[in-house]
């Protein structure tokens, strides 16, 4: 777990990969929850026995946007941004989805501080988030967070 206490020592981080989280499994009962949360209940994602006759997996995979959505809760175990007033999730860039998640992959994420901006008192950071699967060469997927983050004075 990195600890980030102020601007400058997110700085101090800028261009380097400052960790990855545990793994996580996406089994079906997320996936169900998820696309009834969403209101997408596409076949490829919620009907198993569909899936591993007509899919092109053989199971049924988890939504990209599920996956997505992850990146907070795995954001948090990679590092803890201390003597904040306010975080926000201000922006996602340049994603691709490279690699589909069967259901009850183990995925996890991996952070790459691309750069940290100090604008006038708001920290922009910007980290690269690449959700790897285990025993997949691809990921599922890579691209870029960014984060606003007001240091306490």
């Amino acid at each position: 777990m990195m600890i980030i206490n102020n601007f400058i020592e997110y700085k101090a981080l800028e261009g380097k990969v400052i960790g990855t989280s545990a793994w996580h499994t996406i089994d079906q009962i997320q996936i169900d929850r998820f696309a009834a949360a969403t209101l997408d209940c596409q076949w490829i994602h919620t009907d198993k026995e569909r899936a591993e006759k007509d899919g092109p997996f053989k199971s049924t995979i988890a939504h990209g946007y599920l996956t997505l959505s992850l990146i907070p809760y795995l954001w948090k175990q990679i590092a803890e941004v201390r003597n904040v007033k306010m975080e926000i999730n201000y922006g996602i860039k340049n994603f691709r989805f490279g690699q589909a998640v069967p259901v009850e992959s183990d995925v996890k994420l991996q952070a790459t501080v691309q750069s940290v901006t100090d604008l006038r008192g708001t920290v922009k950071v910007v980290v690269e988030a690449k959700l790897l699967i285990k025993d997949h060469a691809k990921p599922a997927y890579v691209g870029d967070v960014i984060f606003l983050y007001h240091f306490l004075s």
